[in-house]
């Protein structure tokens, strides 16, 4: 605007213009006429850029050049020279000046406007202390030098690497290595996202905002590494490790004032450091050796000590079984026993008899052949009990037919003595098959009753 008006006002300020400090058209014409009237100035040399501007001649030429604009025409001093300044140049140059000031300074005062993006905020401060904060959009604040703005980006994500730098492989040693709680060395490399929460905070409570944000890392992972075990950071405790230093920094800067809110912690790299890498392998393998072969262990163990516990029930069961089964039957021969001496002791001979003749039926009853050894004799007698019961198997129905009809008596039994011994005493077939068809328990039970 201000260029605008020197045009329209007719000043050159370009050290390419000819006529710069040699006056205009105008005034050659009045020196023409001066010269006429007897008042003529010595002229200077025509040349292109022979010398130096005449400032005289400038001053003078912007006077009038106001003076026209302003309905006012140039002339001469009191006195008809040329040299000096009357009051109307004066009084016109101050009107020009007062116009460009006003324009100098409407130009001033719109420089205090700014705009401020979404997701952003301005920080103005007023001789270099804070004074507010602005919403986005369109402001105003007051210019140079009485107040500035600074804009900060509210919703931008930053990232704080620490121990590396661009990539896991660009390692920073002096931030990545670190003490364990049981004096081991490991190197971590994680990196930190944060975004601000208070810009003013952020501006003037910090001097080196991100740097401040990464020593604070640093202190919050020596912190808690220091506190653990190398195998709990380096496996199960990894995120766990990265959730507590998480929470410390927030603690730190929060109280530090920075305007910072820690977003999230990543873990980029946990590992033993290089010069030890490959022992540590071997110390890991063997570990999982050791684990292996312990879950095999304990596999077998479950697969052996339930059948052996089993097992181990099962004979204590028969056992116990067997232990009863025992005790019932001693004690049933106990009370069969008391019982028998019961009756011998009221009827000996017919009690032993009968003993002798059960007993005999038992033997009878799984033997086929009997040899009787005669006791004067050397001759040898044998019974075939089994032809004998097969060939009076047919006769038995006809004996019996007469004898019932006779009136005999139904004795199945015919006692014949030897004649070579005269004690011995041999039974028929019938009373033989009587006997070993005769079950020896009918005979307790009727002893019991």
């Amino acid at each position: 605007m201000l260029v605008s008006l020197f045009k329209k006002i007719g000043v050159k300020f370009s050290l390419n213009d000819p006529q710069w400090g040699r006056g205009s058209q105008d005034d050659n014409r009045e020196n023409q006429n001066n010269g006429s009237n007897g008042d003529k100035r010595p002229e200077k040399p025509s040349g292109g850029n022979d010398g130096p501007p005449d400032l005289d001649q400038l001053w003078r030429d912007f006077n009038q050049r106001l003076s026209g604009m302003f309905g006012r025409k140039g002339g001469g001093s009191s006195d008809g020279g040329g040299g000096g300044f009357n009051r109307g140049d004066v009084k016109g140059a101050g009107i020009g000046v007062g116009v460009i000031a006003i324009i100098v300074a409407f130009l001033w005062l719109a420089s205090g406007f700014f705009i401020v993006q979404e997701g952003q905020t301005a920080v103005v401060t007023t001789f270099g202390r804070y004074s507010h904060t602005t919403l986005p959009g369109f402001n105003w604040r007051w210019p140079y030098p009485i107040q500035g703005h600074e804009i900060v980006n509210m919703s931008q994500v930053r990232t704080a690497e620490i121990g590396y730098r661009g990539n896991v492989r660009n390692k920073q040693l002096k931030e990545s290595l670190m003490l364990t709680d049981d004096e081991n060395i490991i190197d971590i490399q994680f990196a930190v996202q944060y975004k601000l929460k208070n810009a003013a905070e952020w501006l003037f409570n910090n001097r080196d905002q991100d740097d401040s944000v990464r020593q604070v890392a640093e202190t919050a992972i020596r912190e808690i590494v220091g506190r653990s075990k190398m195998d709990f950071v380096l496996y199960e405790g990894r995120e766990k490790v990265a959730l507590d230093v998480s929470q410390r920094m927030q603690q730190i800067l929060d109280r530090y004032k920075s305007g910072v809110q820690i977003t999230n912690v990543t873990m980029q790299g946990v590992q033993p450091p290089e010069q030890v890498q490959a022992a540590f392998d071997d110390a890991v393998k063997a570990g999982q050796d050791r684990e292996r072969l312990k879950n095999e262990g304990q596999a077998y163990a479950n697969d052996v000590i339930p059948r052996a516990s089993g097992a181990a029930s099962r004979l204590l069961e028969e056992a116990e079984a067997y232990r009863s089964r025992v005790v019932a039957n001693a004690e049933g021969d106990a009370a069969r026993f008391r019982q028998v001496l019961d009756e011998y002791q009221k009827a000996p001979a017919v009690t032993r008899d009968r003993m002798y003749i059960e007993t005999m039926q038992q033997i009878f009853a799984n033997t086929t052949k009997v040899m009787v050894d005669a006791k004067t004799g050397s001759n040898l007698l044998y019974l075939p009990l089994d032809k004998l019961i097969q060939q009076t198997d047919g006769a038995a129905p006809a004996a019996k037919q007469p004898a019932q009809s006779s009136g005999a008596p139904a004795s199945g039994a015919a006692a014949s003595n030897n004649s070579t011994s005269g004690t011995d005493t041999v039974y028929s077939s019938d009373v033989m098959r009587d006997m070993r068809t005769r079950d020896p328990r009918e005979s307790r039970e009727r002893e019991v009753r």
